[in-house]
């Protein structure tokens, strides 16, 4: 079942509010388990990779939501 325009903008709201938060504390504790030490970090280059790589596994799920969320209702 689609879901109808005024839903997507809905969830994707709740999406955005709840789980934007999330993903960042998930990503930010993935880090820090992988380098412990505070005074060694990861070069730029991976540190960078992994947060985008995280960043397209959290927002991938959740595609079908977002697409066409800011386009005009074409029921109206």
């Amino acid at each position: 079942m689609a879901l109808s325009l005024k839903a997507r903008k809905r969830w994707s709201l709740v999406i955005l509010l709840v789980g934007l938060p999330v993903y960042i504390v998930s990503a930010v504790t993935i880090l820090n388990l992988l380098y412990p030490d505070p005074m060694v970090r990861p070069p730029l280059w991976a540190e960078l990779g992994i947060y985008v790589g995280l960043g397209v596994l959290w927002a991938f799920p959740f595609k079908f939501v977002f697409k066409g969320v800011g386009q005009a209702d074409p029921d109206a």
